[in-house]
């Protein structure tokens, strides 16, 4: 402010002396009078969009779901789609950590529906979990709304995608989002060396992905359906990452409640992500106050950071056979969020983004 301040006491006093100036010279005052004063806007305008914290520069994703047990993985991946919109994401690709028929279907409806077809979509072509909505959600969408991928078969090898992906990115600059089942990121750990790198798969981890964000586990202890589920990926997977984790726990989302605004918003006509809270909502008594939104609180804290909404405890997480959970507090490079503020301001906040709309144009 001091050098704008400078600035335009400079150029009052050009303007009364503009008598015994030509016009010519008026013009170029009034010119640089104004590129002085946009130059500062422009200065202030980034300070301001700076100014939680995070960089200008989109934070490059790559989103992890089981899309289709839960529907909170809808709410997730409109938030990932809303703050690609606003230039504070890039997705990098999708991927199924499930693989019952369609899967790779409704990734790719919501993928069309918000202005990107063309993103990257893989699903495990190995022993997965085949679990799906039993509210079938999954089924109305596919019928109702347009989609390239008609069948799985038609999508890569998660583990493929997830090599080719990460094999192009700079190093240290990937955070993947996991919100299902640990299943693809065991076997990336696993991958040996192919025609997309010549590193093994912890290797391409610890080279490319800056961090893992899961919504995984309850904390200090329990037993969480994306760890248990699949416990022996989990094991091995928190057990052998080599790049900084952060758990937002079943105890984050559980408290935060959405989707009410949404279906009952009457201006948002012909979308995905309303429908699919719309025919779920009803057919669940716990849900009468909205879903609970574990998977969100994933994708938010992957973009924007964990603050203010929360502090974090550093230690480590231990799943045993049965996919139970507990957590050990020391200095791991492993982290679990912790309330800073009530559940309320993360639930308006969400509540707010996933009623996001596509853009016109990109």
């Amino acid at each position: 402010m001091k050098l704008y301040g400078s600035c335009l006491t400079n150029h009052t006093v050009y303007f009364t002396v503009r008598e015994t100036r030509t016009a010519a010279s008026n013009i170029r005052i009034m010119t640089e009078f104004v590129k002085c004063r946009v130059f500062y806007l422009l200065v202030l305008l980034s300070v301001f969009y700076n100014c939680d914290g995070q960089s200008a520069k989109p934070v490059p994703i790559i989103f992890d779901s089981d899309m289709g047990p839960d529907y909170d993985d809808v709410g997730a991946i409109t938030l990932l789609h809303a703050y690609a919109d606003s230039g504070k994401a890039k997705i990098l690709a999708t991927v199924a950590s499930t693989n019952y028929e369609g899967v790779a279907g409704v990734l790719n409806i919501f993928n069309t529906y918000f202005g990107r077809p063309g993103i990257p979509i893989g699903v495990p072509k190995g022993k997965a979990l085949s679990l799906k909505d039993k509210q079938h959600w999954t089924d109305s969408i596919l019928d109702h709304y347009p989609h390239t991928i008609l069948k799985n078969e038609w999508a890569p090898d998660a583990v493929q995608v997830y090599r080719k992906v990460l094999a192009k990115q700079a190093d240290n600059s990937v955070t993947i989002v996991t919100v299902g089942f640990l299943t693809n990121l065991a076997n990336l750990l696993r991958s040996e060396p192919d025609q997309f790198s010549a590193l093994n798969g912890k290797e391409l981890v610890q080279l490319k992905v800056k961090q893992l964000v899961c919504m995984a586990g309850k904390f200090p202890e329990g037993s969480e359906f994306n760890v248990n589920q699949d416990a022996a990926a989990s094991q091995y997977t928190y057990s052998n990452w080599p790049r900084p984790i952060i758990f937002s726990g079943f105890e984050i989302g559980n408290r935060i409640h959405t989707g009410l605004p949404l279906i009952r918003n009457t201006g948002i006509k012909n979308s995905p992500v309303k429908d699919v809270f719309r025919i779920s909502i009803p057919l669940d008594k716990q849900d009468s106050a909205g879903r609970m939104s574990w998977d969100e609180t994933a994708v938010l804290v992957a973009i924007k950071g964990y603050k203010p909404w929360y502090t974090v405890k550093q230690g480590k997480i231990m799943v045993e056979d049965n996919g139970y959970n507990r957590w050990t507090d020391g200095a791991f490079n492993q982290y679990r969020l912790v309330e800073a503020q009530p559940p309320a301001v993360v639930e308006e906040l969400i509540n707010r983004i996933i009623m996001h709309q596509p853009m016109k144009k990109r």
